[in-house]
């Protein structure tokens, strides 16, 4: 009996404990959905959201730039890629491996994926393969149960319509790369392109605008179920180009073969109409990511199709440059019209013999005809009365020996010596021999196609500062344009001269005259030495410049103007080794000047 109630009360006990066991778990268990429910419960459903919701970055469209006229100089189409996620692919041999199936994969491209993945966090997408057809896109999808981490997204991609005719002030877009700032969630997207030169760099945040962001419902296997919320972010801003089209493509090709650079400028606003750098290249072969064998191709080619000649390309600017000396001369009295030098085909000074390029000589010359026959002696004259102070002076009012502040980073200043420049480079003392080689724009001078441009438009549009601009200007801006302190009557005279190196009787130029319902060119012509000549071979005979190999050929320049009497557009030309510039550069400006005529571009 005693027994039995001992086997109770033990019962009743153990009863007891498991009981309060129990309610403790049960109040346990209570106290931790209260905890998980109500505490944590923001803190799960968003990692609930999180496996059922995927956001992504949208893309906004780029910014299209058009020139004056409206046409399309770059713009965006159409772009399907396959990306992947890295933390949401269990085995990435695997699904590379099947992808492959799909779309067949290169070592390199599995190569770059696996480095992209490893470079990026796990959550971030990474490009497996762009420039998806529909069909491809469709048997993905098909697929996408045993792709997983892996989807679609469509995307732009940046076309130049123009091809090789903008390269040069347009630029391109490329890759994101590591020294890019990472300041906007864009730069993370996969196969994401940036301004890499060019006007695509300058106002590359303008063109890109503002990410948006899409939310989609996603089952366990990674399938859109639904989208849940758009963003759709801003579009990048459009750019209105200076440039007309049509006369961009005429001057390019007025070039043919040859190696250089032209600038066509409004005289008055400083807008850049026509820009050219050749030979050229495709950007397009940029936007999807250009091949070894056509990079090694422009990287080889002697004639430097990368290099943006027009701001990049630093030249003597030879007799073109006489024109900043005799305007400097006139304005500095050291000349007037009635002044005359005799030009017998040399000079001597000290121990040195100076030529002209006419070895029999000129004559008589005043300042008009020396402009007109470009004779080296009258101005061998003019600099050392002058000086190489009062000469870069003139030339710097004009616009030359330092940036015009053209919208590219690849501008560069050329060079306007003066002694205090020497002194500091080669800590020497400036030599009048050397005054003397400056007067006619050889020697340390240098100066870009775009300088040259800005240049003669200063000096034909009646002596106003424009400065060269891709953006049209409103009249207020222009309205800022102040004039510099030159004599109208100087700049007259001075246009005398280059009206008669095109249309006077034997002027450098006349061979490239034209006549248009009244409407005539003026300008200068240029050649300059790319090697000394030496005192052996004057005395043996100078070797013919089409006798030389191409890359010891004169350079051939031109710089004019049209209308004669009512300027409006100015144009620079730089034909590389052309060796004449009366004979080649002077014919392409005047075809080009031709053209702007017949266009009447306002």
């Amino acid at each position: 009996m005693n027994r039995d109630n001992d086997k109770g009360k033990v019962l009743l006990r153990r009863t007891a404990m498991v009981t309060v066991a129990a309610v403790f778990l049960l109040f346990g268990l209570i106290f931790r959905l209260y905890y998980l429910q109500v505490y944590q419960g923001d803190k799960y459903k968003m990692m609930a959201d999180e496996n059922r919701i995927s956001s992504r970055v949208l893309v906004p469209p780029r910014g299209t730039i058009y020139d004056r006229n409206g046409e399309v100089l770059a713009a965006n189409e159409q772009n399907f890629q396959a990306l992947i996620v890295a933390e949401q692919t269990p085995d990435l041999e695997k699904t590379l491996k099947r992808f492959n199936q799909i779309i067949p994969l290169s070592a390199d491209e599995k190569e770059k994926i696996k480095k992209d993945i490893h470079h990026n966090k796990k959550f971030v997408p990474v490009k497996i393969k762009d420039n998806l057809s529909w069909e491809k896109v469709s048997a993905l999808l098909l697929d996408a149960p045993y792709l997983p981490g892996v989807f679609i997204s469509e995307g732009l991609n940046r076309t130049y319509p123009l091809g090789e005719y903008t390269t040069h002030f347009l630029g391109y877009v490329g890759a994101v790369s590591e020294a890019d700032a990472k300041d906007d969630p864009l730069l993370m997207v996969p196969g994401f392109k940036i301004g890499k030169s060019g006007l695509e760099k300058i106002f590359e945040k303008e063109l890109r605008g503002k990410a948006g962001d899409v939310k989609l419902e996603v089952n366990a296997y990674g399938r859109i179920m639904k989208e849940i919320e758009r963003d759709k972010g801003t579009p990048g801003k459009d750019l209105h180009l200076t440039i007309d089209s049509r006369l961009q493509k005429f001057a390019q090709d007025a070039f043919g073969d040859n190696s250089g650079a032209a600038v066509v400028l409004d005289v008055h606003s400083g807008e850049i109409l026509a820009f050219v750098s050749v030979p050229s290249f495709d950007p397009n072969l940029f936007t999807t990511g250009i091949s070894h064998k056509d990079w090694n191709a422009l990287l080889e080619n002697e004639r430097h199709p990368l290099t943006n000649k027009a701001v990049s390309g630093q030249y003597s600017p030879g007799s073109t440059f006489k024109i900043v000396v005799a305007l400097a001369a006139l304005e500095a009295g050291v000349i007037d019209l009635n002044t005359t030098f005799t030009c017998s085909g040399s000079m001597p000074l000290g121990n040195h013999v100076f030529h002209c390029w006419r070895h029999w000589g000129h004559g008589k010359q005043n300042v008009v005809e020396a402009l007109k026959n470009s004779c080296d002696i009258f101005f061998y004259e003019v600099a050392l009365e002058l000086g190489i102070e009062k000469i870069a002076a003139m030339a710097r009012q004009l616009g030359m020996g330092h940036k015009t502040g053209i919208s590219l980073d690849n501008e560069r200043s050329g060079l306007i010596p003066d002694s205090e420049w020497k002194m500091k480079k080669y800590g020497e003392k400036w030599q009048q021999g050397e005054s003397v080689i400056a007067g006619i724009g050889q020697g340390y001078v240098l100066a870009t196609p775009l300088q040259l441009a800005v240049m003669v438009s200063r000096v034909v549009n009646g002596g106003y500062d424009i400065k060269p601009t891709f953006m049209k200007l409103s009249l207020k801006d222009k309205g800022y344009i102040k004039k510099l302190p030159i004599s109208r009557k100087n700049i007259d005279i001075v246009k005398k001269g280059m009206f008669e190196v095109v249309n006077g009787e034997r002027g450098t130029a006349s061979a490239a005259r034209f006549n248009l319902n009244g409407i005539k060119m003026g300008g200068k012509t240029g050649t300059t030495q790319v090697r000394r000549i030496s005192m052996e071979e004057r005395k043996s005979g100078i070797i013919k410049d089409e006798d030389l190999p191409w890359r010891l050929r004169n350079h051939a320049l031109f710089i004019g103007y049209a209308p004669q009497d009512n300027p409006h557009y100015a144009v620079a030309v730089v034909v590389e080794h052309g060796s004449s510039g009366s004979g080649v550069a002077a014919p392409i400006a005047s075809k080009i000047l031709q053209e702007a005529l017949r266009l009447d571009i306002k």
